[in-house]
């Protein structure tokens, strides 16, 4: 089995591209209840979340194990072996065997559904890019279509289909945009939203510091019309002080040592692989 602490050999047609040199584990942080909001607010997705009756994935009931399973599924996605993806997609799927809508679900919806899927991976997909180049500038353009081809490991290590990634950065642009438009938020599913970006689920002592600026963050990164449907202002001083703060960050990060500026993603990945070695749950 492989070592938790050695870098797997890449998966064969993606030597040439070392995924590492774009990934900061701040990112995370920074952009994951944003990309939460725009993954939920395709309705079926953030039903499907609302409704689910798997207690142990729920953020509100079990905010730290939650927040490993998540950052496991990108560590794995993005970092995994083939072998590694596999294994994770079995261990996810029994979580999500029995999310699926009911008779009285406001809309249908299921776990496996491979569009929904690659409206989640898309979300991941985009907001990786979008952090990434408000932290360190844009992409050249090969750097940037190779990452947009590696990130349909996002979907594919669940079961959207490799055919179904649009082809290149351009179809991927189109497709989002068209996606992106149809996105809404329902009342149930904003007051979700609300109580996700004020921590709610973290006790006091943790929620009062951090709560403020995960809102302004969150309020930042957040597309326009999704903003607004969450009563959200941003003014143009909000958004040079928001780039300020990428920007610094980044340049901090691009000085780190490549494991150091990696963490928490890779740490999560070693502990996936040590949870393997031993038996334990993966989710």
């Amino acid at each position: 089995m492989t070592s938790p602490f050695r870098k797997p050999a890449p998966t064969p047609g993606e030597n040439a591209f070392d995924i590492e040199r774009y990934l900061d584990g701040v990112a995370a942080f920074f952009g994951g209840t944003a990309n939460v909001i725009m993954q939920l607010s395709t309705l079926p997705v953030g039903y499907g979340v609302l409704e689910s009756t798997v207690d142990s994935g729920k953020v509100m009931l079990h905010p730290i194990k939650r927040l490993r399973t998540t950052l496991t599924y990108l560590a794995v996605a993005m970092l995994g072996t083939d072998d590694e993806r596999d294994v994770y997609r079995e261990a996810v799927n029994l979580s999500h065997h029995s999310v699926k809508s009911t008779a009285a679900s406001p809309v249908k919806y299921n776990a496996f559904d491979p569009a929904l899927q690659l409206w989640v991976a898309a979300c991941l997909y985009w907001g990786a890019r979008d952090l990434y180049e408000r932290m360190h500038g844009r992409m050249h353009d090969a750097d940037a279509e190779a990452f947009y081809r590696y990130g349909s490991r996002l979907g594919t290590t669940l079961q959207m289909r490799p055919e179904m990634w649009p082809a290149d950065l351009a179809a991927f642009d189109e497709y989002w945009t068209e996606h992106l438009a149809k996105t809404t938020i329902d009342p149930p599913i904003r007051d979700y939203f609300d109580d996700l970006i004020d921590l709610k689920m973290l006790p006091r002592a943790v929620r009062l510091p951090f709560a403020r600026f995960q809102r302004f963050v969150v309020t930042g990164l957040l597309p326009e019309h999704l903003r607004d449907q969450m009563g959200m202002t941003w003014t143009a001083d909000d958004d040079r002080k928001l780039a300020r703060i990428m920007h610094t960050t980044g340049s901090i990060t691009a000085r780190m040592p490549k494991q150091v500026r990696m963490f928490p993603i890779n740490a999560y990945l070693w502990d996936m692989r040590i949870r393997r070695r031993f038996g334990l749950r993966l989710v």
